[in-house]
This record gives structure tokens, sequence and C-alpha cells, in this order.
């Protein structure tokens, strides 16, 4: 029997809402249960185990990332476009720290043709053909992009910058207008 009010998506919902206050590694079905205060068994009509949980919390995170980068996006390029896409990166790791480490779960390759995945890259290299570079030259500044933003984040969310001067947004800021830079003098062979 299906307990009442229970859905996959109100369960994934609250999942996502587990993995901001615990972190993403903490979240299971037996801790999900624990929040709704049913036995684990009656969450398996819903999610066949901790995996499946942890991979839809990684589809709806990619899925609010993205909506909000297209948000952001919208009507902007070059350097206004750029700024914009890793700033909703970085605001979104900072508001929901654990959904963002979803975000980086591995994806069997069904779970990640379903999820916004493509989309993410999609965006990115929109914003890179405001710079005029041919492959393999996208390619080379996605993944710089992405190692950049993600490194930057990862390591700003632990506490890394915190201890220091300049402030981390003095340094975001820094960093992006270099990124800027790169990508309008992109080094040729």
């Amino acid at each position: 029997m299906v307990r009442a009010g229970l859905s996959t998506e109100r369960l994934v919902r609250a999942g996502a809402e587990l993995a901001d206050e615990l972190g993403f590694e903490q979240v299971t079905v037996s801790a999900l249960a624990r929040r709704f205060d049913v036995k684990v068994a009656s969450l398996y009509s819903h999610l066949k185990n901790s995996q499946d949980l942890k991979t839809r919390i990684a589809q709806l995170a990619l899925e609010e990332l993205a909506d909000r980068a297209a948000d952001a996006l919208a009507g902007r390029a070059g350097k206004d476009a750029l700024v914009a896409f890793a700033d909703v990166y970085r605001d979104y790791a900072r508001a929901h720290p654990g959904r963002y480490a979803a975000t980086r779960h591995p994806l069997d390759p069904e779970a990640a043709a379903a999820s916004a995945g493509g989309r993410h890259a999609q965006m990115t290299r929109a914003i890179l053909r405001g710079y005029d570079l041919a492959e393999p030259d996208q390619t080379h500044a996605v993944r710089l992009l992405g190692s950049v933003f993600h490194g930057y984040v990862s390591l700003e969310t632990a506490g890394g910058f915190s201890h220091s001067t300049p402030d981390s947004q003095e340094s975001w800021t820094r960093i992006l207008d270099a990124l800027d830079s790169l990508l309008r003098d992109w080094p040729t062979d």
C-alpha cells in the first residue's frame, strides 16, 4: 500500500533538502524514511534504493541549475554572459550545497541522457560563440570554464578563502575578468 501524501517527486525534493542540510553523501533512503517518520520499506514503492534517490536528486539539481542559468543568460553575450553564467553556479552552490554536490554525482548513460547536463554544455558553448572559438579550442575552453567554476566554488564553500584577504568576491571578479581576457585572446598554435 502506498502511503498517502508520498510520491516520488515529494521524496526527491525532500532528499534534496536533506542533502542541503546534511550533505549529499549523507542522503539515504533510511535518512529519508526518518524524515517522514515511516518505515524504509514504505519508500520502496517510489524509489529503488539510495543510489536511485541520489540519481534523482542529481537530475533535479541539474534541472534547477540549468533553468537558473538559462534565465540569467537571456539576452546576454560576451563577458556579460560569462559573468552571469558563472554567478549562477556560485550562487546555487552557496544556497544549495548538497544539491550542488549532487550535480557532480556520476550518472549512468541513460540517467545522464535524461538529465539537464546537456543543456549546461549547450549554454557554455553558446557563451563561447561570442568569443569566436573553433574546435578543438571550444572544447578546451568548455573544460577550462567548468574547472575554474567548480574548483573555485568547491574551495570557497569549504572555507578555503575565508582566512585571508582580499575577500573571495574580489578574487572571483578578477578571475572572471581574466577568463574574459583569455577567451578574447585565446592562444593559437
